[in-house]
């Protein structure tokens, strides 16, 4: 009996340990909050390693960038030559050679217009500092007209106050010293800047020639790495068109708009009468690669050659608004229309994008920042994950 009692008070109080046993629902929100914030901590320190790479890697990616755009561009006519039985090798040097001796003819033709305008550079500068100084000191100016009416008002006050007008005391004169430029360090920056351009641009064109020598190479490469998988594969064919299709679009929109600034810009300037026109034009028209900067730059240049010329602001001021008219009218609704059919963007995404890479690389990212946010809008439409980041760019 005794050890049937013993048994029985076991087995009412062995259950209770079960009571406190933990639960799969208890510990299952304690173990997934730290791994969502890691995952989210390592998201960000990707993100801020890249955008480190990029900034410190500028030569490298803008060089590369430049390289695959110029090979995009190019690429239509070398196939033409391949398919009328020219070899490749031969088409790629014969391409490249006449778009070298096209820009060289352009800038030699433009060569005496282009050199008068860097000889009066500095008579300009003098003109300009001179007009400056001569509006300051005008007597009749409205600052003048001011410092005199309240100078003849509290004159009337203190005499009808009767209070003896204090002495008139001569304004101090603060000189500021400005330190001196100094040319020689002047030149020897701009000679480094120079020679750093020309290296850049022979990486470029060299990058350009064995990119379209290559040919389909590296697009047959990238469909064999992407896996065995037929539906891969056409996925991967799909994109690559797709970023063909969509940057050769955007880059002969961007010949018909420079294009059209340049002879907009030309019939206005020689309306006006400005002297070497036809080097401003073609100014313009470069410039207008550059989104707002590029114009902005233009019109300043303008204005400044504007009022050399006729010793006048009010025609400096309508030069300078001729060329952010044109550059306005052909951006505001050529360019605009043209964008919105080609990549199918919405503005803000563009805007913001410009923004970013104009901070990151500076005027090259703001060259370089639609064919970016164009990539990868069209990447983004193929992968499932990144659908996200298509319903945001899209229109």
């Amino acid at each position: 009996m005794a050890s049937t009692t013993v048994k029985a008070e076991f087995a009412v109080v062995s259950p209770a340990p079960q009571a406190v046993a933990p639960t799969a629902e208890s510990v299952a929100p304690i173990s997934a909050t730290p791994h969502g914030a890691r995952h989210i901590a390592l998201t960000v320190l990707a993100v801020i390693a890249s955008v480190a790479a990029l900034y410190v890697a500028q030569a490298l990616f803008v060089s590369l960038l430049l390289g695959i755009l110029l090979a995009y561009t190019l690429n239509p006519l070398v196939a033409y030559l391949e398919r009328i039985k020219v070899p490749r090798a031969v088409g790629t040097i014969l391409v490249l050679a006449g778009v070298l001796a096209a820009l060289g003819t352009g800038a030699y033709s433009l060569r005496g217009q282009v050199q008068t305008i860097i000889e009066q550079l500095p008579e300009a500068t003098r003109t300009f500092s001179t007009a400056l100084a001569r509006l300051r000191t005008n007597p009749a100016g409205n600052l003048q007209k001011m410092q005199s009416a309240a100078a003849e008002v509290e004159k009337a006050t203190t005499q009808v106050a009767g209070v003896p007008a204090a002495p008139r005391q001569a304004p101090a004169h603060v000189v500021v010293d400005p330190p001196g430029f100094k040319l020689n360090n002047f030149l020897l920056v701009g000679s480094v800047g120079a020679i750093g351009a020309v290296g850049q641009a022979i990486m470029v064109l060299f990058l350009t020639f064995f990119l379209l020598l290559g040919g389909d190479t590296f697009k047959r490469k990238l469909v064999r790495l992407t896996g065995p998988t037929l539906s891969n594969k056409k996925i991967t064919v799909q994109i690559l068109d797709d970023i063909n299709d969509s940057i050769q679009k955007y880059l002969f929109m961007l010949l018909v708009t420079n294009v059209l600034v340049a002879v907009l810009a030309w019939i206005g300037f020689h309306m006006l009468g400005l002297e070497n026109a036809g080097a401003w034009a073609v100014a313009s028209g470069l410039l207008h690669v550059i989104p707002y900067l590029g114009p902005g730059v233009t019109a300043a240049a303008i204005g400044m050659a504007a009022f050399m010329q006729f010793d006048s602001f009010p025609m400096a001021f309508f030069a300078c608004g001729i060329s952010l008219a044109i550059a306005t009218l052909v951006g505001t609704f050529v360019t605009t229309w043209m964008t919105g059919r080609i990549a199918k963007m919405n503005a803000a995404a563009i805007f913001i994008s410009l923004l970013f890479w104009g901070w990151l690389w500076g005027v090259w990212g703001m060259l370089l920042s639609i064919p970016i946010i164009v990539i990868i809008k069209v990447v983004s439409e193929h992968v499932d994950e990144l659908q996200p980041v298509a319903e945001l760019l899209g229109d």
